[in-house]
């Protein structure tokens, strides 16, 4: 497997994607999954996101999981990408979204198979095994039909991002009581905004992503 989980910079990004494609920025297709931002509609960071990762050159193609049908009808649309993005935004509407059609499955088989995945915030956490923890950072009432907080399992940890408390939302006050009411019942892994988790060949390791 190959995944890049960022919490916030995309510094690490290119390289990421050049090592393992080998190709020109330009020839490079990425699906970007949107459905987090569905509850920040119109919110200028959800299209800040898109367009920060566009500026790198690649060609972005929209993908929004839970308008598909089925998970064959999703799965076929990851067949024509080189890389998948999955966007920050609320991590509950996201996993939520994936889940509904059985593209969750989807994604981490592809994933399992050597797709590369991107993700960036909730496109991170989801990854991991499981999404309680970011309860306090994230609203869950965003994805009422959402019985099931289990992760993807691609990691074998718990992400919690912007750890270092830089961004308004997320003071270290509420980084500080994720670690204490969580820190003993799931492995946490905390991401700093300038920080990635690398996952590749069965090994992880925190690399400089601003």
């Amino acid at each position: 497997m190959n995944l890049l989980l960022l919490s916030l910079g995309i510094g690490a990004v290119p390289g990421f994607i050049s090592s393992r494609l080998g190709r020109p920025a330009g020839e490079v297709r990425i699906g970007y999954v949107d459905d987090a931002a569905a509850p920040h509609a119109g919110e200028w960071f959800v299209a800040a996101e898109r367009e920060r990762l566009a500026g790198l050159g690649y060609a972005l193609e929209d993908i929004t999981a839970g308008d598909y049908e089925d998970a064959a009808e999703f799965a076929a649309v990851l067949d024509g990408v080189d890389a998948l993005y999955v966007a920050g935004g609320n991590t509950f509407a996201l996993l939520a979204a994936l889940r509904r059609r059985g593209c969750d499955a989807v994604v981490a088989e592809r994933v399992r198979a050597g797709l590369p995945y991107i993700g960036s915030s909730a496109g991170s956490v989801i990854t991991g095994l499981s999404v309680e923890p970011v309860s306090l950072m994230d609203d869950p009432d965003e994805a009422p039909d959402l019985a099931d907080r289990t992760g993807l399992a691609l990691v074998d940890a718990v992400l919690v991002p912007h750890a270092d408390g830089a961004l308004p939302p997320y003071p270290p006050e509420l980084i500080a009581r994720i670690a204490q009411t969580y820190g003993a019942a799931y492995p946490l892994t905390f991401l700093n905004d300038d920080q990635a988790l690398l996952v590749e060949d069965g090994s992880s390791q925190v690399v400089i992503s601003r």
